[in-house]
């Protein structure tokens, strides 16, 4: 998975103004000649310097807006390929926690007394389950090369969310949290509702500051949903402090590698953040 370069800044304005410059200079050289071209001809070069300095300063100007679209499109793709990575790490420490359990289970009725057909049998889940944990780290290992920078964290899950939730304190935010009981919860869904209610809290300080959030967490059949909701700029004067705007997007590759959905709206004065996350109890 190789990285997109970082899109190009050059624009093609500035041999024009060399150009616009050089006859400017001529058109100051040939003042105080003889004759009607000793008139008109510096006019006409001053003219089309002139027009190719307004020119240029135009296309610097669509350069730019085009320059800052691809910067856009290019950091989004980067945040979306972080985020895919990161994925692939938590699906490593979840899928090989599992896979060590059953190696260690297979490998403990080693000693046990059992058919031959059954010690065979239990032998070759060890073998199978020691492979597709080697080859799952050597995948990872892959994926990770162009990304080295890519930092790995303590997998969170729901036990996690009153200390995320209370850690949005430090930001002024007033938060409210609400979990339904939900039963067996898979690990990665888990973590995704926990990411969820991470960004969603950021967004919540960086565009509304201190105000209130409600942080609802609960089943509807097969879905987890993990609802954020803030009441809007808490204080008059508030000035918003926006970041990149690619946090949603991440967000939502996680969401969507899970087959779930992301929602992000206004709601009345405030947001609200909205994950839908498939996820059949066991």
């Amino acid at each position: 998975m190789n990285a997109h370069p970082r899109p190009s800044g050059r624009s093609s304005v500035l041999p024009v103004l060399v150009i616009a410059a050089l006859v400017l200079l001529m058109a100051m050289c040939t003042v105080g000649g003889e004759g009607p071209a000793s008139t008109v001809v510096p006019w006409a070069m001053v003219a089309g310097a002139v027009a190719a300095a307004g020119w240029a300063v135009r296309r610097a100007r669509a350069d730019r807006r085009a320059y800052e679209a691809r910067l856009t499109a290019w950091a989004a793709s980067e945040a979306v390929l972080a985020e895919r990575l990161r994925i692939a790490g938590d699906l490593h420490d979840i899928v090989s926690h599992g896979l060590g359990l059953i190696t260690v289970r297979a490998a403990a009725t080693r000693h046990l007394p059992k058919p031959p057909e059954v010690a065979a049998a239990l032998t070759d889940i060890e073998d199978a389950s020691r492979h597709a944990t080697a080859e799952l780290r050597r995948m990872l290992t892959v994926l990770r090369e162009p990304r080295t920078a890519v930092q790995r964290a303590p997998l969170d899950g729901l036990d996690d969310l009153p200390r995320i939730v209370d850690g949005a304190t430090v930001a002024g935010l007033r938060t409210r949290l609400t979990v339904d009981p939900l039963g067996e919860v898979s690990q990665g869904v888990q973590v995704a509702v926990c990411k969820t209610v991470r960004e969603a809290l950021n967004n919540a300080a960086r565009y509304a500051g201190p105000t209130d959030v409600r942080v609802d967490v609960h089943r509807d059949g097969p879905h987890v949903v993990v609802a954020v909701s803030d009441a809007g700029p808490g204080r008059d004067g508030w000035h918003a402090s926006p970041g990149a705007g690619h946090g949603l997007a991440a967000l939502r590759e996680r969401v969507g590698s899970l087959g779930g959905t992301l929602t992000a709206e206004r709601v009345d004065a405030g947001f609200r953040v909205t994950a839908r996350i498939p996820d059949v109890p066991a």
